[in-house]
């Protein structure tokens, strides 16, 4: 994330185009994983995994980024009240609450409040997420022990009829199972699967949609465009590369199974795909501005240049051995 920032700031230079150095530090999660499904949906789970979990710290890193450096004034008083929020749905968390109704209620109440206090409201949605949940009632191997008993409790009690309405036994069995899967089911993972359909398919699409209308008359001017275009397809892969060799060299981790370095280099061009969260910060950093236009040509233009490079460097990577030399 700091190489990206880095490119930006030498190649833009000062000024007010300086406020957009967090522009190519972010990487869109959705169009990153969709492209390496695209060319490599038989990617070892490994490399799914490692963008995946790649992108969505970036995400994470943007948005703290946002709250930190794109807010210009404090209203301590709502800042307070947020925490207050915070506070009890870390209370909820710890006396084990699973139901999701008490969680959303606050966190509303915390956006709203993250919202007054002048810093940015997407950090509300992180640490609402931090607080929810991912414990599960039962493992796995309980509840398939118990599933299974269910099941073989619901086969030996069918009616003559084979009419559920008419077994007590069965609608017993039923309604067992059922909370049996609420139990190993995550209150996280129950919220995710609930709004996942809503998020990919009205949500970002009406984001990206409004946020990427560019005016090309003038779009090319001054340096924004080649720091940001720079910033993603450079710096993003200069950057993970980089941190990951560092990281085996060091003996601090190893490549997941079955995926060598190219495959990875790959990867870490994908990321380079900024799109929805550097489109977010360019509207803070040049809104009003005629520096906003010539940003978003820069995204879009990075964007689309990392994602080519990468999806063919990734298509050529997984058709490959590990590279042994490289090291693990």
């Amino acid at each position: 994330m700091v190489v990206p920032a880095f490119i930006y700031v030498l190649t833009n230079g000062g000024g007010a185009a300086a406020r957009g150095w967090a522009i190519p530090m972010a990487t869109d999660i959705a169009f990153a994983l969709g492209v390496l499904a695209l060319v490599a949906p038989r990617a070892p789970s490994g490399l799914k995994t490692f963008l995946a979990a790649s992108a969505i710290v970036d995400d994470m890193g943007a948005v703290l980024v946002i709250a930190l450096f794109y807010t210009r004034a404090i209203a301590w008083g709502a800042l307070a009240m947020a925490g207050l929020m915070l506070l009890l749905l870390i209370a909820l968390n710890v006396l084990r609450v699973r139901r999701l109704t008490p969680f959303l209620i606050l966190g509303v109440g915390l956006w709203f409040f993250v919202h007054e206090s002048g810093v940015h409201a997407t950090i509300a949605g992180v640490l609402l997420a931090l607080t929810i949940p991912t414990r599960t009632r039962v493992n796995a191997a309980q509840f398939s022990a118990k599933a299974r008993a269910l099941l073989d409790h619901f086969d030996r009690t069918e009616t003559a009829t084979a009419l559920v309405l008419t077994s007590k036994s069965q609608q017993e069995a039923i309604i067992g199972l059922e909370r049996a899967s609420e139990g190993i089911m995550a209150p996280l993972v129950r919220l995710e699967h609930a709004i996942h359909g809503l998020s990919a398919f009205v949500v970002m699409p009406l984001f990206a949609f409004s946020n990427a209308g560019v005016g090309l008359h003038g779009s090319l001017g001054g340096g924004v465009p080649l720091a940001v275009i720079l910033g993603l397809a450079i710096g993003k892969p200069l950057g993970i590369t980089g941190a990951a060799l560092a990281a085996v060299r060091l003996r601090l981790a190893t490549l997941p199974d079955g995926v060598n370095w190219t495959a990875l280099h790959g990867c870490a061009w994908l990321a380079g795909i900024g799109f929805t969260m550097s489109l977010f910060i360019a509207t803070l950093a040049f809104e009003g501005t005629t520096l906003l236009d010539t940003a978003k040509f820069g995204i879009l233009t990075g964007s689309l240049l990392a994602g080519i490079v990468g999806a063919v460097v990734v298509r050529r990577g997984t058709s490959m051995r590990a590279i042994p030399w490289m090291g693990r």
